[in-house]
């Protein structure tokens, strides 16, 4: 339980327009020192354009901000930097081919006679970490860092700055559960420092576990604040959507056909080992495992984005040799990726163009390419996917990380792809826009496609699959039917010796 505290954020009243969307509407929101305030709501709710304003990326068009007792402008990220207000999103902004020192000071390099002191920057770099109870070679590169551990060097340089808010956007969208573990417990040293986190998450069980307040967002407006000890889970869900969301996973008819996909002894000579396996036509075939256990990798080897070097895959019965995704497009298979925004969009371009770019060759009238047919078929998938925009024109980064999903599935649907991979289908989605893509894979499996369901979800796998195949270490350790499924058994096979 929080005890009571003085408040070191305020908005009140706070409004941001862009050209044909009202993002946020008399928004308002109180942040306390020392507390864990999440912000919900579902995708194009308006968290993202509010975390902007805050960091300084964007500026209110009205209303007030109040830090620490005093009304600001905060016109730039360095501004805000210079406030105590830090962002760590949820794409990573790092410099790669710098070190981790290098990065917790850039910009802020400490220097003795005009030079950088680098062996002053490492020193209190590696202070900074241990302070934390965080291990880290300062002097590595962050791009030979795994994801986790760029994060931890993004919370480090947030706290450089001597942040009294530091704001985490789905900080653990892309962590194992023990790296949960640490975050929490940096979290935790935050709070009793008496700095404040903003923690945007999608997942609702983290918010249960590690914040004290929630302030939910809905179509751009102001919904409510309450303590977390405060509210169910359905509560909050109902507070989110405007309505009692009363079936997560939808039901449907399974009926399967016959066998679509044969994988047999499939290898890449490192992370994917003699992988075999089979999907029916019909079929929600779900893909479980913790992270690294190849899941990904299997996928990509299918459809030809990454060489294998061993293994057999057959078709209807016929083999094929998948040397690269364009023969894979070619053999009716669609990859909805997991990184959509870095592999799966051109996010500068417009819908009408992400839909089309795979299957253009459907736009062809005569050779020539279409562009009035392009606009029908666009608009046809944003009415069949519920895709909410102003009109197929949009360009993509102006969606939300849902109507992206759906533009990303309209791309491999319109080739007629017959086997649909999706790789983490519902990553940084909220619970509406959930049940959403969960309708649209139920459907696609009764128009008698083949579905693949990669998914660290626990909930997820075991609720929108028919049959679950289990990897470890890059290795199928095991299958399970329907009847089968429990969070137990998935849970012994991927960890292994139980």
């Amino acid at each position: 339980m929080q005890t009571e505290q003085s408040d070191i954020l305020k908005l009140t009243n706070v409004n941001k327009s862009f050209p044909g969307v009202k993002a946020l509407c008399n928004m308002c929101m109180t942040v306390k020192k020392g507390e864990v305030h999440a912000l919900v709501g579902e995708n194009g709710a308006g968290k993202s354009t509010l975390m902007k304003i805050l960091s300084g990326a964007y500026i209110k068009d009205s209303g007030t901000i109040e830090f620490c007792g005093h009304e600001v402008e905060i016109t730039s990220p360095k501004q805000a930097e210079r406030l105590g207000i830090s962002i760590i999103y949820q794409e990573l902004n790092l410099m790669k081919k710098l070190s981790v020192a290098e990065n917790v000071f850039l910009g802020r390099y400490p220097r003795k006679n005009g030079f950088i002191d680098w062996k002053q920057m490492n020193k209190d770099a590696k202070e900074l970490f241990d302070t934390f109870d965080i291990k880290m070679d300062v002097t590595a590169m962050v791009r030979s860092l795994s994801l986790a551990q760029q994060q931890l060097v993004e919370i480090i340089k947030a706290v450089s700055i001597n942040s009294q808010v530091v704001i985490m956007d789905e900080p653990t969208s892309s962590l194992t559960a023990s790296e949960t573990e640490t975050l929490f417990r940096i979290i935790q040293t935050l709070k009793d420092r008496h700095i404040a986190v903003i923690f945007i998450t999608h997942r609702l069980d983290e918010i249960f576990r590690i914040c004290d307040r929630l302030t939910v967002l809905r179509d751009g407006c102001f919904v409510g604040t309450k303590a977390v000890h405060e509210v169910t889970k359905s509560e909050l869900i109902s507070m989110m959507i405007g309505r009692e969301l009363t079936q997560q996973f939808p039901p449907r008819k399974v009926t399967l056909g016959e066998v679509s996909l044969e994988v047999c002894n499939l290898s890449d000579g490192y992370r994917v080992k003699d992988v075999s396996f089979s999907a029916r036509r019909g079929e929600v075939l779900g893909f479980a495992g913790l992270v690294g256990a190849g899941r990904t990798e299997t996928m990509r080897l299918i459809f030809g984005a990454d060489p294998k070097t061993s293994g057999v895959v057959r078709i209807n019965g016929t083999e094929v040799n998948i040397r690269n995704p364009r023969q894979a497009v070619r053999q009716k298979i669609g990859f909805v990726t997991e990184n959509r925004k870095e592999e799966g969009l051109f996010l500068s371009l417009p819908i009408k163009v992400n839909i089309a770019m795979v299957a253009y060759k459907k736009i062809l009238t005569r050779s020539f390419f279409n562009f009035k047919k392009e606009r029908q078929v666009a608009e046809q998938y944003v009415n069949d996917l519920h895709i909410v925009t102003p009109s197929v024109d949009q360009i993509a980064m102006l969606l939300s990380g849902g109507n992206q999903q759906k533009v990303v599935l309209a791309k491999w649907l319109l080739p007629d792809s017959e086997i649909v991979i999706f790789d983490e289908p519902t990553r940084g989605i909220d619970v509406g826009a959930k049940l959403e893509i969960y309708t649209i894979i139920n459907n696609l499996a009764a128009a008698g496609k083949t579905i693949i369901v990669v998914s660290s979800e626990m909930e997820e796998v075991l609720g929108i699959s028919d049959r679950i195949i289990v990897m470890r270490e890059g290795r199928v350790v095991g299958e399970l039917a329907k009847d089968q499924f429990s969070q137990q058994a998935v849970t012994e096979l991927a960890i292994g010796g139980v």
